[in-house]
């Protein structure tokens, strides 16, 4: 009886995987893995090539979801701040909601607004680099690679859009640095930004063809950009302190919002910024630093050290294809978010169907997924829990790389497969 119930999933599940992925003509020369894992059971129902490495692409995201779940508690800490000399001095965590339009409670800002002491910021604790390792810099002026930094400020871009037949550039502090392209051009409509890479000197490309928002990366410089910004915003002298960090009894911690809402945004959009600068967060709470490889390295080593291959995993978003993680791997984090922070938290952080990075996907009974997608040139992965129609869950994880097709393609390949195990387990 063992038999039949372990090999009947097995065989259904195998039949799928042939017809609608491994058998696909753009499919059959890709590199992938597939492992589906009922926890009712506590058992792969399948796996292929389950235990084999792949680049995550934005999958990564689930393992910094997890750090900064099982770490940061239940809100954002913006800074610490001490009192020293009649000068009030901060000590940033790299929380990337400050001043960030998409966030209006600006508890932290308010704060900063109504203190009259003169103000001073210590980036001690900042021992990182703008990009993460195996970034490819020549995208550094595109919107999905915001520099990382200390004390992150209006999410470290500048908005360009049109506003009353003008161009509006936001922050505003940077709008004597742009310079544009045909600044006739009817209702001067931004069609294309370009920064340089080593300056704030933007230049824009207006039309009058069609309305478009661009977001920009500004050139952080080592974090003194940050501390320009916000004493514009303040209209007050911020100053850089030398001050190292000192016990954290000794300081007040100020914080901004939940954590959840910055994680719900972060995961339905495939926020690279927020999942970059949150597990900096981390970093900086367990290990009194803002460093990758070192929050890693203890994460490895302690909340991560029961995953089933260790993986290599270099920054917090997936934008570096140094990163490596096998769908067991996934399957194993998944499983710790469930037993850990619950079915009903995990269906409020991450996308179900027709919504955030899902849009347009999974549209008929959409509830019956909450996943992570992950999109580079060749990779397509999907991972996350699946409701079938005889109610049962199931945690899966579909890793595909080095195919030569569109993108959307296969992600419609991987959802005919996800969706026929619904129809038949």
């Amino acid at each position: 009886m063992l038999l039949v119930v372990s090999c009947s999933p097995y065989r259904k599940i195998n039949q799928s995987a042939h017809k609608n992925l491994l058998n696909d003509s753009i499919l059959r020369s890709a590199h992938i893995g597939i492992s589906i894992f009922d926890p009712g059971l506590n058992t792969y129902l399948f796996n292929y090539q389950g235990n084999k490495y792949f680049v995550p692409a934005s999958n990564t995201k689930l393992a910094t979801c997890y750090a900064v779940l099982k770490y940061l508690g239940d809100s954002l800490p913006v800074f610490q701040y001490v009192i020293e000399s009649d000068t009030l001095i901060l000590f940033p965590s790299g929380d990337p909601t400050f001043l960030h339009p998409d966030f209006s409670k600006q508890k932290a800002f308010g704060f900063l607004k109504s203190n009259p002491l003169p103000l001073a910021v210590s980036l001690s604790g900042w021992q990182e680099e703008r990009w993460g390792s195996g970034w490819s810099w020549t995208d550094y002026s595109e919107d999905y690679m915001a520099e990382r930094s200390g004390f992150p400020v209006y999410g470290n871009v500048v908005r360009f859009r049109k506003e009353a037949s003008q161009l509006s550039v936001s922050p505003s502090y940077f709008r004597s640095s742009v310079t544009v392209d045909n600044p006739t051009a009817p209702g001067l409509f931004p069609s294309s930004v370009v920064r340089d890479i080593a300056s704030n000197s933007f230049h824009v490309t207006a039309t009058g063809k069609r309305e478009l928002s661009i977001e920009t990366p500004y050139f952080s410089d080592n974090g003194l950009t940050q501390l320009k910004l916000l004493q514009d915003t303040l209209r007050k002298t911020v100053v850089l302190s030398n001050r190292k960090q000192i016990p954290g009894s000794l300081m007040t911690t100020v914080y901004s919002g939940p954590v959840d809402s910055l994680l719900r945004l972060m995961m339905h959009r495939s926020d690279n910024f927020f999942a970059e600068q949150t597990l900096l967060m981390v970093s900086n709470r367990l290990t009194g630093s803002m460093n990758d490889d070192r929050v890693i390295d203890t994460l490895l080593k302690t909340g991560f050290s029961d995953l089933p291959q260790k993986p290599r995993w270099v920054d917090g978003s997936g934008l570096s294809r140094y990163n490596l993680f096998t769908p067991q791997d996934f399957i194993a984090l998944l499983q710790k978010m469930k037993t850990d922070f619950g079915m009903e938290r995990m269906k409020t952080i991450l996308a179900t169907g027709n919504t955030g990075t899902l849009a347009n996907y999974y549209k008929t009974d959409s509830s019956f997924i909450y996943a992570k997608t992950g999109t580079l040139s060749g990779v397509v992965a999907l991972s996350g829990y699946l409701y079938t129609r005889k109610d049962r869950l199931l945690i899966f994880s579909v890793l595909v790389n080095n195919h030569q097709g569109s993108a959307v393609r296969v992600r419609r390949k991987v959802e005919q497969f996800i969706k026929a195990i619904r129809e038949r387990y």
